[in-house]
């Protein structure tokens, strides 16, 4: 099978490569498909002639876009709508990625796929107005709604409190967001077990879904319960560390220019009847994380 997949340079992208290894893939970096040309993808897919298209690729300067409304839009919206599109005249299952950010992140039950979204930032209503664009394409298409994504290399929490952890004596990290921290590697393990079998099961699958699935990382905690995982997971493998202290904080004592949902759980029932996972804890997935990690900064 004929796999395109986006975002090549970002955790997902990277991370599913080499578990598609088994198919034909296309590794679609910015110079084969550039989401910020949407206007020329049609062109480009028809001469790439994927069989299933993969789009982790996304604009996800949360604060940033804030300024940048109509590029966050432009990536995350716009160009997800021209490849469904083109996937949806040609019977090419489309399967692409969202986020937790298209919630509010009111009261504490685990979001459910059905429940009405409500972005609070623009980096949030971009990503909703891609899942839109896709659904609305009318072809077959999986929207795969993830959170707190990290992953041992590019840049993100994970290798962020790592840094801070050993030039710092003390951090202080909010405690009242609350989520599942996903590693890239475990998305792109069930995203790649999601095609195993080939695109006609893969097509009763996503109707099966209704088109959209949760996957997460199983379990909850904070930032802060995340940061002072990662510390205490870094000193355990023997990393000589300045931190002493992780010190728990509201949000409102770090203020950001795009508000974030203090509620991210998602309820991953969907998951595990629709496509039999079970995924695992998020302790455990950063564990893998933290060795991989460890063994590079040694």
């Amino acid at each position: 099978m004929r796999i395109l997949v986006t975002g090549i340079s970002g955790q997902v992208g990277r991370a599913l490569l080499p578990r598609l290894r088994s198919h034909h893939v296309i590794a679609a970096g910015r110079a084969t498909l550039d989401l910020a040309k949407p206007e020329r993808i049609a062109e480009a897919l028809d001469r790439l002639a994927p069989e299933l298209i993969m789009n982790p690729a996304a604009y996800t300067a949360v604060d940033k876009a804030e300024d940048e409304r109509d590029l966050a839009n432009l990536v995350n919206a716009i160009a997800p709508a021209a490849m469904a599109r083109w996937a949806a005249a040609r019977n090419v299952p489309f399967l692409h990625f969202s986020t937790d950010y298209v919630f509010d992140g009111s009261g504490e039950h685990p979001w459910r796929e059905d429940d009405a979204p409500n972005p609070l930032s623009v980096y949030g209503a971009s990503k909703l107005a891609g899942e839109n664009a896709v659904r609305a394409s009318g072809g077959v298409c999986l929207i795969v709604r993830t959170s707190w994504v990290y992953a041992a290399e590019g840049v993100n929490f994970l290798r962020t409190i790592a840094c801070f952890a050993r030039e710092r004596k003390e951090l202080r990290i909010v405690a009242d967001q609350v989520g599942a921290p996903t590693s890239a590697n475990l998305i792109a393990e069930i995203v790649a077990g999601m095609v195993t079998d080939g695109p006609d099961a893969f097509r009763v699958c996503c109707a099966r879904a209704k088109g959209l699935v949760n996957l997460s990382a199983a379990g909850e905690t904070s930032w802060h319960g995340f940061a002072t995982a990662i510390v205490d997971g870094l000193k355990a493998r023997g990393m000589t560390l300045a931190i002493e202290q992780v010190h728990p904080i509201p949000s409102e004592a770090y203020p950001t220019r795009a508000k974030r949902p203090r509620n991210s759980r998602l309820d991953l029932s969907r998951l595990r009847q629709v496509f039999g996972v079970t995924p695992r804890p998020w302790r455990d997935a950063l564990a893998s994380e933290l060795n991989l990690l460890a063994k590079e900064l040694r």
